[in-house]
């Protein structure tokens, strides 16, 4: 006889159980606000440890370095707690299939966690960009307002004051030092990445006639100032460049840390889906 005259067992089973969505939407968004809520408690907790260990005296307290270290371990395990406590959740908390293979059974447990994490990962990020977006708006709208009245210009710096500054045996200079015309030449030689003999012959004939110091003293205020402005530029350039290393490294572990989340959710929820059937 064929099959549509006299049903298979599974097949009875699978017409007599009423249809049902496979996605259990209340289950998945009570763990994505279970998981979020523990992200937010976890980061409150780390932010008070962090501040606990900087100090803004110098040799007191923990480094850039090691609070950098300290923050993107407090991530990755922040980010596995909460996922870990949403997935198992979404999972405990769905709906029962009868009739479902166990097969069938833990890919949609899993796929359970999955969205869960992927629900409150969302939400997470949403949260984080509205913060940083707003605090970017704040310090562009703050900077606007500093802008030319209380920001020190590059010229206006320590050494070249030290460059203009008169001899001991010499009556101050009634002319004002050439600040717009020392920026100029300053910022040509961060762009060409060279101070020209030219500049350098014609900044120490204006110590001269400014300071009234010997030619090869004005010279070597010359050769001073222009390695302080190296040495400030590498120095900026250094940090830019560790600045690059760390958000480099930084990302890297956060994508590694978001992956293996995803990870431990779908298996949080396999496991309370598991607890849910074995006590119906």
């Amino acid at each position: 006889m064929s099959d549509a005259i006299f049903p298979s067992p599974v097949d009875a089973i699978v017409a007599a159980a009423p249809a049902r969505a496979a996605a259990s939407w209340s289950a998945i968004f009570a763990g994505a606000f279970v998981a979020v809520s523990a992200s937010l408690i976890i980061f409150a907790v780390g932010s008070g440890i962090g501040f606990a260990s900087w100090s803004a005296w110098s040799g007191i307290g923990a480094t850039a370095k090691s609070l950098t270290i300290n923050a993107a371990i407090w991530l990755i395990v922040s980010q596995w707690l909460s996922a870990a406590l949403g997935g198992y959740i979404a999972g405990r908390l769905r709906a029962r299939w009868v009739g479902t293979h166990s097969h069938e059974v833990f890919f949609r447990d899993t796929a359970h966690g999955l969205i869960t994490w992927s629900v409150a990962t969302v939400f997470v990020a949403a949260i984080f960009s509205a913060a940083l977006w707003s605090a970017a708006s704040a310090g562009l709208q703050a900077g606007s307002n500093l802008t030319g009245a209380m920001a020190p210009k590059a010229e206006e710096t320590y050494y070249a004051d030290v460059l203009f500054r008169p001899a001991a045996d010499a009556p101050p200079s009634p002319q004002p030092v050439p600040r717009g015309e020392l920026h100029n030449i300053v910022a040509n030689a961060a762009v060409t990445g060279q101070f020209p003999d030219s500049d350098r012959a014609y900044l120490a004939g204006l110590v001269v006639q400014r300071t009234g110091v010997p030619p090869a003293d004005a010279q070597k205020r010359v050769d001073l100032f222009i390695a302080s402005v190296q040495d400030e530029e590498n120095k900026a350039r250094a940090a830019a460049e560790a600045a690059r290393k760390d958000g480099e490294l930084a990302s890297l572990y956060v994508a590694l840390s978001l992956l293996v989340g995803a990870f431990i959710a779908s298996v949080s929820a396999a496991l309370g889906g598991r607890l849910r059937d074995l006590h119906p």
